[in-house]
């Protein structure tokens, strides 16, 4: 099958993308109920999709962590959080967990990482991001398998 004959997964079975839609709806009441700030759910979602090398989530949490007020330098940081200092402990245990769900296959969520994001996030905080990584992986792979194209922006050269 050629790229541009390339099948958009989200457009060709509706009913199970407004499912993975309404599920997401759901993860973020979740997020909402277990008080996790928008900062934190764009900041893992983008380092879910970076590690995934989904560009197309990339950019779009890249958005959305714009407009609730992330700065271009924290956004530029995730990708190396561990040796930048921008990051809150809290931020910092969400991002180690991310890595974890991305790299599920290798070792589910190791011991020592499970214990110390547990040490910092409650159990509700945990178990809200875990849902968040589990929603983002599910688009990051709905969108790479697509191939779905992240143009340049209107006056952006290529």
């Amino acid at each position: 099958m050629t790229e541009a004959a390339r099948v958009h997964l989200s457009r060709s079975a509706r009913e199970a993308y407004r499912a993975l839609d309404a599920f997401s709806k759901t993860v973020g009441t979740v997020a909402d109920d277990a008080g996790l700030d928008v900062r934190l759910r764009e900041l893992v979602q983008i380092h879910a999709s970076q590690l995934n090398g989904c560009s197309f989530c990339v950019r779009v949490h890249v958005d959305r962590a714009e407009a609730a007020g992330v700065t271009a330098d924290v956004i530029a940081q995730v990708a190396v959080w561990r040796d930048s200092g921008v990051f809150t402990e809290r931020e910092r245990a969400a991002l180690e967990l991310t890595e974890a769900h991305v790299f599920i296959h290798e070792a589910g969520v190791p011991d020592e990482v499970y214990d110390r994001v547990g040490g910092i996030l409650s159990e509700k905080e945990y178990v809200a991001l875990s849902w968040i990584l589990v929603a983002i992986n599910a688009f990051n792979r709905i969108a790479i398998a697509g191939r779905y194209p992240v143009p340049p922006r209107e006056g952006e050269q290529a």
